[in-house]
């Protein structure tokens, strides 16, 4: 039987403060297996040796963060590039799994802003299945709409997807975006049906709010959000990859990174972990 925290993945986002190769070596010391990586401590880093600090600890990386950011009118041609590079970075690292967070309004033009993503992604696919790259559509809650993604729920993700093949574009589940969702039993099942589930990313929703929503992200059982729930949906649907902690939070980031991991074990394998049948 396989070690309780085997698919615990730590973000590198909640960690906010660590270079990448502090993150990378406090994680296998940790006794974990993965890590999902933001694009910023690769950059810190440098692509080669950022593979070469996860891959001599003994680690995978979960996912890339991110690309995206399709909605843009100004010079497309950058933003088309900026993505191409990120698909570089995955394959560099060795993942297969690159979130994309789809971007918000350019202007007032909602439904052009979601044809705009569609059509880039299709400029895309070609480039990232080369590359054994998968587009992993990150669904956002409705709050961060008109600023970061116009796509909110887990059934628009799929959507999206649809014309193209599972090993081509994926979507993201994080409770964070998608535990308010009346329709996400449904999305989940169907997600799995297809083979399309390229993550899960877990952390808490905060109550009260801090005043950026961005940063109300908290550590599982500080907010509301029934992990048992939605992790089982997860389970039911199939999915047996990593599970990435990745919280934004300025308490979490003051912390101690060490107590943070060690917390982040505590929390998963209390809330998480127990419903998770394989």
């Amino acid at each position: 039987m396989s070690a309780w925290c085997d698919r615990l993945s730590l973000n590198t986002m909640t960690t906010k403060g660590w270079t990448l190769r502090e993150a990378v070596e406090a994680t296998a010391a940790a006794g974990l297996l993965a890590i999902g990586v933001w694009r910023d401590r690769v950059d810190e880093a440098g692509v080669d040796e950022a593979a070469k600090i996860v891959r001599d600890n003994g680690l995978r990386v979960s996912t890339l963060c991110r690309g995206g950011f399709l909605t843009g009118l100004d010079d497309p041609g950058a933003i088309l590039d900026d993505n191409r590079r990120a698909i570089d970075e995955a394959a560099a690292l060795g993942t297969s799994e690159l979130v994309m967070v789809v971007g918000g309004l350019a202007g007032r033009d909602l439904v052009g802003a979601r044809a705009r993503v569609a059509e880039r992604l299709a400029d895309l696919v070609p480039y990232a299945v080369e590359r054994d790259v998968r587009l992993a559509l990150e669904p956002l809650h409705p709050v961060f709409c008109a600023e970061r993604a116009v796509i909110s729920t887990l059934g628009q993700a799929l959507d999206l997807a649809t014309p193209f093949p599972a090993d081509a574009v994926g979507v993201v589940v994080d409770t964070f975006h998608v535990w308010w969702d009346p329709g996400l039993a449904e999305s989940l099942a169907r997600a799995g049906a297809a083979g399309r589930i390229s993550s899960y990313q877990i952390c808490d929703w905060l109550v009260p709010m801090a005043a950026d929503p961005l940063v109300s992200r908290g550590m599982m059982g500080d907010g509301v959000i029934d992990f048992a729930a939605i992790t089982a949906l997860v389970d039911q649907a199939g999915y047996r990859g990593d599970i990435e902690v990745e919280i934004f939070n300025e308490s979490v980031w003051a912390t101690d990174g060490v107590a943070v991991l060690e917390t982040m074990k505590e929390r998963y394998r209390a809330l998480v972990w127990p419903s998770l049948q394989s």
